[in-house]
Parts: C-alpha cells; sequence; structure tokens
C-alpha cells in the first residue's frame, strides 16, 4: 500500500504510541497536548539539534540537522534531529538516557527505513545519543525492529482512520506522562 501524503502520521508519534496508545491518541487524534519538565528539558536539549542552519562537514563526513524526511510506504514523515553521511552510519539524538524498552529505537529504526526509501540506500546500523548521559548507543536496524515499526505504524493508522482513542491501561508510567491530567487515568483505566 501506498499512503498520501495527507494520510502521513508523524514519526516522533511512535515514541508516544509505544509509551501509552492512549497518549498517542490524546495528541495525535485529539490534538490535545500539556507540557512538564520532561517534555521542557526534552525541547531545550533538541534546540541544536533542530537547527538546520548548523549543518557542517568535516573530512568525508556531513553532519545534517533537523532533516525532513518521509514514507509513502509506512505512511509517515517527520525530522531526524540528526543525520550523518558517512559510510556506514545514521544518528538520532534523544534526552535523558537509554531505556529498557523500544519506543526511541523503533523511532529511530522508522527514521531509517524513510531514509531507505528517499535515497534508495541500506542502513542497518544507526546511534542514539542521549543527553542525560552524553553517550551514543549503538541501534542495528534488524528485521525484527522493522517489523515492529510496521506493526506499530499500521495499528496507528488504523486507530487514526477510526478516530479511535484507546482507553488507558494504567501503570506507574502514567505519573511520568504530560498528559496525566488531561487522560485523568484513574477515572478510565481498561
Amino acid at each position: 500500500m501506498t499512503y498520501r501524503e495527507c494520510d502521513f502520521l508523524q514519526i516522533s508519534g511512535i515514541q508516544h504510541f509505544m509509551f501509552c496508545r492512549r497518549q498517542w491518541a490524546l495528541i495525535h487524534i485529539e490534538g490535545l497536548w500539556a507540557e512538564n519538565l520532561r517534555t521542557v528539558n526534552g525541547e531545550i536539549f533538541h534546540e541544536r539539534a533542530h537547527d538546520p542552519s548548523l549543518s557542517e562537514k568535516r573530512g568525508d563526513m556531513i553532519t545534517v540537522r533537523a532533516l525532513r524526511v518521509f514514507s509513502s510506504e509506512l505512511g509517515i514523515s517527520g525530522e531526524c534531529d540528526v543525520v550523518e553521511f558517512r559510510r556506514d552510519d545514521e544518528n538520532g539524538t534523544k534526552s535523558g538516557s537509554s531505556k529498557a524498552g523500544d519506543a526511541d529505537r523503533l523511532q529511530l529504526c522508522a527514521q531509517a527505513m524513510c531514509l531507505e526509501e528517499m535515497l534508495g540506500v541500506e542502513i542497518e546500523l544507526g546511534y542514539m545519543f542521549y543527553g542525560e548521559t552524553h553517550r551514543r548507543e549503538k541501534v542495528y536496524i534488524n528485521a525484527e525492529l522493522r517489523q515492529a515499526v510496521k506493526d506499530a505504524v499500521s495499528e496507528m493508522h488504523g486507530y487514526m482512520n477510526r478516530g479511535y482513542t484507546p482507553k488507558v491501561k494504567t501503570g506507574k508510567f502514567c505519573n511520568a506522562c504530560s498528559l496525566k491530567e488531561l487522560c485523568l487515568p484513574a477515572l478510565c483505566k481498561n
């Protein structure tokens, strides 16, 4: 299936979706948003990564910031924070530190899949830079991650097409959510 541009979903929504499907729907279907300390810190951390004028060339490597990407096959579009063009590297930038779940890695994989479609290349490896630890984490763009991206994006398109906001599955993660006061997880448990 090939998606039309008007049906593209935001790549950044993958992270929201993997954190909580209800959070994703509140943001991307219902258009709700609220800030908290984490969202503001992330925004401040990303200021440099989102400045396209800071692109640079060093030797045989070109570093591009705020690179717009899309995939008609997946029906997604977004922006890569930082992409290093060299023989076998891609970059992503995150505030905070590495997480146990795959949300950040799936978002990076989706960006790589967009780059592959746009540039006609194969990307097997990417890196995520976490601001809290100041370390790069190697991410292998493997078949398992690619399938997880396809599954998540397919489910997201299904919810979007139906305009469906799922009920919340509560957990400790609800306390970290900027939408907690809008979602009211205690009132709408699944």
